[in-house]
């Protein structure tokens, strides 16, 4: 008798064992986001012992197979490859600041990728991960769509957090946006923010404008600066940026033309090209497809120049040409 399967035979690539990589590869089993994950580490027995720990518990998921180990060719003909391997954050430095190690470490590792996952659409998640997405795209020659980074898909989840707690609504109610760098010139879109349908501005509780000024500035401060936080009290940020990416995975891998904001090349959005930005995108099978052109404030206009300033600046002190 002839074998049956009812669902596509999909597989996602995993590099990099540590607390991110396998938090991914957790909540990618959970949510049954592909029926085969590979976790690749240069430290294998790390790898193995981690494919080991996650595999035990698929008893009590789908149907998703799981290995780890240390020989790159585990990643053969992956659909999907997500990259978390890289230096890590310490506490008090910024993602701009881990750049030239890691790109130094993409150097080595994408045309390994590239001949095990040709066709793979590659997810960065290692920070800072819109400078290593140009730099990526460049070492490979990947096009654009199939090469981006999670961007502020996590900072976008934590403002709506924020706005939903203290307006006593669901989070999936929360029509709110962080856009540009991930990192410290990211910036929430209020100028078209909703609750529902309403003006996030125009929001009361118990007939109380609860979105004033001075909350929105406090809210942005707190996302922006949640990773240092975290990083601060913990080591390193793994659960939330997990099922972010997971996120990712599933839109590319179901073709489901999501709308997430992650960050690629903008090669002219906004007339912003040699820069990634974060910034609303569809996202389905091939990867990217349309990064959107938001309404946004003159000022908010202002910022998003400002972020993509400051990262143009940064690749050029990297020598990487935009």
């Amino acid at each position: 008798m002839a074998n049956i399967t009812t669902v596509p035979v999909t597989k996602l690539g995993i590099v990099g064992a540590g607390s991110v990589g396998t938090s991914l590869a957790y909540a990618a089993i959970i949510r049954e986001a592909a029926r085969e994950i590979a976790l690749y580490d240069i430290d294998a027995t790390r790898a193995e012992a981690e494919g080991l720990d996650l595999a035990h518990g698929t008893q009590f998921t789908g149907a998703s197979t799981v290995t780890g180990g240390g020989d790159i060719e585990a990643l053969a003909g992956a659909d999907i490859i997500v990259i978390t391997a890289g230096a890590r954050q310490q506490p008090g430095q910024s993602r701009l600041d881990l750049a030239g190690a890691n790109i130094r470490i993409l150097e080595k590792l994408m045309p390994q990728l590239m001949e095990q996952a040709p066709d793979a659409v590659y997810v960065l998640v290692t920070n800072p991960c819109d400078v290593l997405t140009i730099a990526a795209q460049k070492i490979s020659g990947l096009p654009r769509n199939r090469i981006f980074c999670s961007g502020t898909v996590l900072d976008t989840s934590r403002l709506r957090w924020l706005l939903a707690k203290e307006a006593h609504v669901l989070m999936t109610s929360v029509h709110a946006t962080i856009i540009g760098e991930h990192g410290d010139s990211e910036f929430p879109v209020w100028s078209n923010a909703t609750i529902g349908p309403v003006p996030l501005q125009d929001w009361r509780v118990s007939g109380r404008q609860v979105f004033t000024d001075e909350f929105l500035a406090a809210a942005t401060d707190d996302v922006v600066n949640a990773a240092y936080r975290v990083i601060e009290g913990k080591g390193a940020t793994n659960y939330a940026i997990g099922l972010a990416a997971v996120r990712i995975v599933e839109a590319v891998l179901q073709a489901e033309n999501a709308v997430l904001p992650v960050s690629a090349d903008l090669s002219g959005t906004y007339g912003i090209s040699g820069v990634a930005l974060s910034l609303p995108t569809v996202v389905g099978s091939g990867g990217v497809y349309t990064m959107l052109e938001m309404p946004m404030s003159e000022k908010e206009h202002g910022q998003l120049m400002a972020s993509a300033e400051q990262l143009q600046g940064e690749l050029a002190k990297l020598g990487i040409s935009s």
